[in-house]
């Protein structure tokens, strides 16, 4: 722990050298950002730690063929232009997708964005004998694009992708893609670790000091395509600080001026100190995930259902200081994804301990399991405290959960090998949480039985033919109402066979300095870090 905050005060006091004011005409404009992960994410076009990653060194550093609406607080964004102007689907043979490119863009390093470049970067990631193929990156993003079968480059400006098969939600699974510099690779000796500290996207920052688990400074990239989304500040310096309370104490010490995740108990001494609290509605969900393999306890429906009725979850809403919402289900009953299930996600403990006698425990005579969860990082809560008091909560009727507590990346791992692999020998359940935006990442990458991992991330190998038959014949369609009443029927299906425990959705709240004046909280994970301005 010395050693940590150690690493987190060299950390601050370069952050806070950067921001004294130069002797020039005009002082820098510099934000510092308390983020919640251990380290900097992946930098090379394809972040690791999951999708909180893409705030901080996707969407600032590059660009996606097609991007998402994040502008905007009062309402759900929507998929926008990105380096593709147009995409459409083939109307003889709708496993074709054609994109149309954006002209004119330059990669940071000056070289052209083009079809070229496009197909480049998909080898990097899903073709494993190009000379380009990482790995690294590969990791994080093939499971993201699970519908690509092949792709082909028209002319310079136009590429076409083909599915699988019929996927009408495809254009969701490109958000998720990157595009990265050929020429900057080449230039650099055809060497990723190299790429990663000298890194070249089109995106509206440029990355010009890496400091892995201390900082990333992230400088204002003025030729930037998208003159709507040129950055409101010159610098923007990212700090890992994975423990809620550092990050808050920093905040309030003046060492950085905004955080994500503050520490609930804290927020009226923020508050009090002039602190703004941010948060918005957010498609997340804190969830554990079970394996329903042969061997799994999971397999009983009783018990899974025993684990979401054991859960007071206004109670870990109370935990969170407000900042969270009780779970219904995968998504909010809000949502047209929603539908009408019949078993209610509610706290009856008489109830829960009933399945579980009836399954042949007891508190006397408990099941014993592992789960495997994370120490903390964006998008996970509060890891450890929500856990310990589900831990006691399962405790009472009979369950007795043993944690292996692991880093956020380690478990990102754990998740994408699926509850089959090796890897997870005798863990039952894991603890990643899902963002739940769209159909792709709501349901279809989850419930799937086509997706069981590794091709996706079913993790736990769940399946129902009439769910895999509605998700089907929704990405057959192109309706969208038609899509959502299909979703529906599916998703009340698989709260039906509490096939996940859901217990909590996100609110994604930050912490901000009286310095910060423009700050936009996008109903997603996906945030615009270009938004943030000191003016």
């Amino acid at each position: 722990m010395r050693a940590r905050n150690s690493i987190l005060m060299a950390a601050m006091a370069l952050a806070l050298t950067a921001g004294r004011p130069a002797l020039s005409a005009r002082a820098e404009s510099i934000v510092r950002y308390g983020i919640s992960m251990a380290d900097i994410p992946l930098t090379t076009g394809q972040p690791d730690r999951g999708a909180g990653a893409y705030q901080f060194t996707a969407y600032t550093i590059y660009d996606p063929l097609v991007a998402w609406e994040m502008d905007v607080a009062d309402r759900p964004g929507k998929l926008v232009p990105g380096l593709a102007t147009e995409w459409k689907v083939d109307d003889t043979d709708k496993t074709k997708w054609r994109f149309t490119l954006r002209k004119g863009v330059k990669f940071h390093d000056g070289s052209d964005f083009n079809a070229d470049a496009v197909i480049w970067n998909l080898d990097k990631v899903l073709n494993d004998k190009a000379p380009q193929f990482d790995k690294r990156q590969s990791a994080q993003v093939k499971t993201r694009l699970p519908s690509v079968a092949s792709y082909a480059k028209i002319d310079d400006s136009t590429i076409e992708i083909t599915t699988k098969t019929v996927d009408s939600f495809f254009p969701y699974q490109m958000l998720w893609f990157l595009v990265s510099s050929p020429a900057q690779y080449e230039k650099l000796g055809r060497d990723w670790d190299k790429f990663a500290s000298q890194p070249s996207g089109t995106g509206p920052f440029k990355l010009t000091k890496l400091v892995p688990r201390e900082l990333a400074e992230l400088t204002r990239n003025p030729d930037y395509w998208d003159k709507k989304r040129l950055a409101k500040v010159d610098k923007m310096i990212l700090i890992p600080m994975p423990e809620a309370l550092t990050r808050t104490n920093a905040l309030l010490a003046g060492q950085v001026d905004l955080i994500e995740t503050p520490a609930p108990d804290a927020v009226p001494q923020l508050k009090a100190a002039g602190m703004k609290i941010v948060d918005n509605v957010t498609p997340h969900v804190w969830n554990y995930h079970l394996s329903v393999l042969p061997g799994s306890p999971w397999t009983d429906i009783r018990l899974r259902k025993a684990l979401n009725l054991a859960i007071d979850r206004d109670a870990v809403v109370a935990l969170m200081n407000g900042l969270a919402k009780p779970a219904k289900g995968q998504v909010d009953p809000s949502s047209p994804w929603f539908g009408k299930p019949t078993f209610e996600l509610k706290y009856d403990l008489a109830a829960a301990k009933k399945l579980v006698e009836e399954a042949g425990y007891s508190k006397d005579k408990p099941l014993k399991t592992t789960f495997i969860i994370a120490q903390g990082g964006t998008g996970q809560m509060l890891s450890l405290p929500m856990n310990e008091f589900l831990q006691q909560s399962f405790k009472e009727i009979g369950i007795d959960v043993d944690f292996k507590v692991v880093e956020l990346e380690t478990l990102y791992t754990h998740w994408r090998k699926g509850a089959a692999d090796e890897m997870n020998a005798g863990i039952t359940a894991n603890n990643i949480a899902y963002v739940t935006s769209d159909p792709l990442y709501a349901i279809v990458r989850f419930f799937h039985s086509g997706q069981v991992a590794p091709v996706g991330v079913n993790w736990g190998g769940y399946k129902n033919p009439k769910v895999d038959a509605l998700i089907d014949e929704a990405k057959q369609t192109f309706d969208p109402a038609k899509q959502d009443a299909l979703l529906a029927q599916a998703h009340a299906l698989i709260v039906d066979d509490a096939a996940l425990v859901w217990v909590v959705h996100d609110t994604n709240p930050h912490a901000l300095s009286p310095k910060v004046k423009t700050f936009v909280q996008a109903q997603h994970w996906f945030q615009d870090l270009t938004q943030i301005g000191l003016e």
